[in-house]
């Protein structure tokens, strides 16, 4: 083993047994009945004394950076701490204890932050799982579960896992992206906008197509900021991560079967119930099963101006895959009785895709126009047009209007909506 090796190791085993000696000292039932800020001060002089206890020779800078180790071990997530109080990572990928990569500006790159082995790394996950209400062990080894923050956190473990329990974190934070700032990293262009906040006043049905990292939380989140305050709304989720701003809104959350395998909620039950439950929007935060048909039935039933995501690449791949998604329920309708569906129900598609170097961009506003025989007709209304990469590997293109006049339009003038004629000439609106 290298000196290097050796002495990290030395560190490690320093921190564990002051880590193990603290939880020996701590009085839990007293936690509740100090003031945070008080108690995290006793706990940081509680471990200050326990390092003059041992016999390793450390600096201030080491003692302080062991001290705040040892917080985060016995009250936050352990080396993770340290990632996710940097505001500049989205992303948290852990492949096993020893290999966590994070995503900074669109790059990924491997961290020097481990775990001390598998069992240190499932006993994080666990703790993060435990605070909502679910598990993962040998019966359930794969989870959805969210930080307090929000952030989404998806785990599997072994056996499932071969090289160690792996874990990804999405982080969305608790001050989420705002319009201003997508239109100034230019995810899209003020026209767009112009189009998509008169769509959600006029209750048109929105589908955020995209790929995994694309945007569609941050984009949907974005969208239902112009809902009206008035509406009720209720939000579907696996992991609950919407962060919407209205008052009137009631949160469901799918739960998964209990270790007998009993006591399983899915989107499908939830999009039933909330039918019930008199919304005037509905918001599912993915759909990727058979809920896809009820929430198009919801859509053409009375509840106009709701809102879901789906994996997809194109539009015209969104279409077939909500096709696919209904098909998995089970259900045996004929091909052009689910085109009817999805075409009377779906208004716009937004497609959202992460380019090359890591910008994420609106790649295109489709509008779903009916059907002609057994096909669904679309048209773009604005899209991105890729143009190569610049000098730092980043995807370039430009913004532009095909010239198209929605037929949405009439729906939105109706409700008192008017949009200048001039936002939808052909021309390019922007380059990047």
């Amino acid at each position: 083993m290298s000196t290097n090796a050796a002495a990290v190791s030395e560190y490690d085993q320093l921190k564990q047994r002051i880590h193990q000696k603290l939880i020996g000292k701590l009085d839990l039932s007293k936690v509740n009945d100090l003031d945070g800020e008080v108690f995290k001060r006793e706990i940081r002089g509680i471990v200050e004394r326990l390092c003059d206890s041992e016999q390793n020779l450390l600096n201030r800078n080491e003692r302080d950076r062991l001290v705040e180790e040892v917080l985060d071990e016995t009250f936050g997530l352990g080396p993770l701490e340290i990632l996710l109080k940097d505001p500049k990572i989205s992303d948290i990928l852990i492949n096993g204890p020893k290999n966590i990569y994070a995503e900074r500006g669109g790059k990924m790159e491997k961290t020097n932050v481990i775990f001390r082995d598998n069992a240190h790394l499932l006993q994080i996950i666990d703790r993060i799982v435990s605070k909502v209400g679910r598990r993962v062990d040998e019966t359930c080894p794969m989870v959805d579960a969210r930080l307090t923050d929000g952030s989404r956190v998806n785990a599997i473990i072994p056996p499932l896992a071969l090289d160690g329990a792996a874990m990804s974190i999405r982080r969305f934070g608790s001050n989420p992206l705002k319009l201003e700032d997508l239109l100034n990293f230019k995810a899209f262009t003020p026209e767009m906008v112009m189009l998509l906040e008169g769509a959600m006043k006029a209750r048109l049905n929105i589908i955020i197509s995209g790929g995994t990292g694309s945007g569609k939380t941050t984009l949907l989140n974005t969208l239902s900021s112009f809902i009206s305050n008035e509406d009720r709304i209720v939000t579907i989720e696996d992991a609950a991560e919407i962060q919407l701003q209205q008052d009137h809104v009631v949160r469901l959350e799918t739960r998964p079967p209990n270790i007998e395998g009993k006591g399983q909620v899915t989107a499908t039950d939830l999009v039933k119930n909330c039918l019930r439950m008199r919304p005037e929007r509905i918001i599912i935060g993915e759909c990727r099963g058979p809920e896809t048909l009820d929430m198009l039935q919801a859509m053409n039933t009375g509840h106009e101006g709701s809102l879901t995501t789906t994996h997809a690449n194109t539009p015209r791949d969104c279409i077939a895959r909500m096709e696919t998604m209904i098909m998995m329920g089970g259900f045996d309708l004929p091909i052009k009785a689910m085109r009817t569906q999805i075409a009377s129900a779906v208004d716009l598609i937004v497609q959202a895709n992460r380019l090359q170097g890591g910008p994420r961009k609106i790649t295109a506003i489709t509008e779903v126009c009916g059907m002609e025989n057994d096909t669904i007709i679309m048209q773009d209304i604005f899209k991105f047009v890729k143009e190569g990469v610049d000098e730092n590997g980043r995807a370039k293109g430009k913004f532009i209007s095909t010239g198209v006049r929605p037929k949405c339009m009439d729906k939105l003038e109706q409700m008192g909506i008017k949009l200048p004629a001039s936002i939808f000439r052909e021309r390019v609106m922007m380059e990047d």
